[in-house]
């Protein structure tokens, strides 16, 4: 009988809890102090780090150029670090596009691409530091601008037209996939030129394709892409081939009872992931994706997926077909501690970078999985 009970009980509870049983917590250490700022200079909200294959180390901040009033300000700044965390120079002083730093990613080539979510613009910067891609434009000086409006339904998206775009990814061709973002909630995909080719998804949940806050996006060497579907906490993966959302990953790692979030009272989890909670509310549940990567392949060919949410404010490796293979970290303000992590950078498995928006602060973290040992807490 009670045998019954357990099996019903499993049965009423939502998917999202099916968790794995035992996930290894990932022994690792934070270098202190790696990143050498000049004595007048501060990192404000660290929204993006990205690696070039030299090790430099590119930050977008929300930090020393901000001006203006709280809304409307202009927050966007990249500053480039050597690899062993000199600080070399300021990127794009100035440009035109800087309002709200979102994002950042080197390409194959080196090039650096800023995501700006509030001048809805995407710059690709050359290794020298000069803009030679420019997607979307922002709203003009010269008419009202103001915020984007969220209407029910959606407006439809606007082709080569962004409304707060995220991130941004390739495939081996060299196609352009921009994450589009807070309100079009689609994938704008592009050739490798600058042209349009297709608007992938569109805003909603529960089946393929249904998209709310993709915040973040990654690529294989294969070309599929990896979507992090931030609202309806799950990865979903793109064929790049056929253009089509062909599967989800969903990370349901055990967690620790005593978990605390940043700031606030402890999220009521059961609430934010019932079935009548309001659009997006899987935001701050555990699990949802927030930032993700995918390293290089290493010397047997193998990649890894990295994600991480913002409560328990952890980092999970996960192999490609979705396995969690480990996790690292928790919410809180100290080293080895998260606040948000907004993007992740890692160049292997084994050295990653975090971006956080409410440390003020991007660390730099190297990984020991052989002190890994078992976690079975929350169960």
């Amino acid at each position: 009988m009670k045998k019954w009970i357990v099996v019903i009980l499993a049965a009423l509870t939502p998917a999202t809890y099916a968790q794995q049983p035992s996930v290894p917590e990932i022994a690792f250490d934070s270098v202190p102090n790696f990143f050498k700022l000049p004595a007048d200079m501060n990192f404000g909200e660290a929204s993006g780090v990205a690696v070039n294959s030299k090790g430099d180390v590119a930050v977008y901040t929300r930090s020393n150029s901000a001006g203006g009033p709280a809304y409307g300000a202009t927050a966007s700044q990249i500053l480039l670090f050597d690899k062993t965390g000199k600080f070399v120079r300021e990127i794009g002083k100035g440009v035109y596009a800087w309002s709200y730093a979102h994002a950042i990613r080197f390409d194959k080539d080196d090039n650096l691409w800023a995501i700006d979510k509030g001048s809805d613009m995407i710059i690709r910067f050359n290794p020298e530091g000069r803009v030679t891609l420019v997607f979307g434009r922002k709203k003009e000086a010269s008419d009202k601008a103001e915020p984007w409006e969220r209407v029910t339904p959606p407006r439809p998206p606007i082709p080569g037209q962004f409304r707060q775009p995220t991130d941004v990814a390739f495939d081996p061709e060299g196609n352009i996939y921009i994450s589009d973002g807070y309100i079009n909630s689609r994938v704008a995909k592009f050739t490798k030129d600058g042209d349009w080719v297709a608007s992938l998804g569109e805003p909603g949940g529960g089946k393929l394709g249904n998209l709310n806050t993709p915040h973040t996006i990654s690529y294989d060497a294969k070309g599929n892409i990896y979507v992090g579907d931030r609202g309806n906490r799950r990865i979903q993966v793109i064929d790049p081939k056929t253009n089509q959302f062909v599967r989800e990953i969903k990370i349901d790692a055990p967690v620790p009872a005593d978990a605390m979030p940043w700031m606030g009272a402890k999220p009521d989890v059961a609430r934010l992931l019932a079935a009548d909670a309001p659009p997006g509310a899987a935001t701050m549940a555990p699990g949802a994706p927030w930032a993700i990567c995918v390293t290089p392949p290493n010397a047997q060919g193998q990649q890894f997926l990295f994600s991480s949410d913002a409560f328990p404010g952890r980092v999970y490796k996960l192999s490609l077909d979705g396995k969690v293979l480990g996790m690292l970290g928790k919410s809180g303000h100290q080293l080895k501690q998260f606040g948000w992590i907004h993007e992740i950078a890692c160049p292997s498995e084994h050295e990653i970078y975090v971006a956080e928006l409410l440390n003020w602060r991007v660390q730099k973290l190297t990984l020991r999985p052989a002190a890994a040992k078992s976690s079975t807490a929350g169960q």
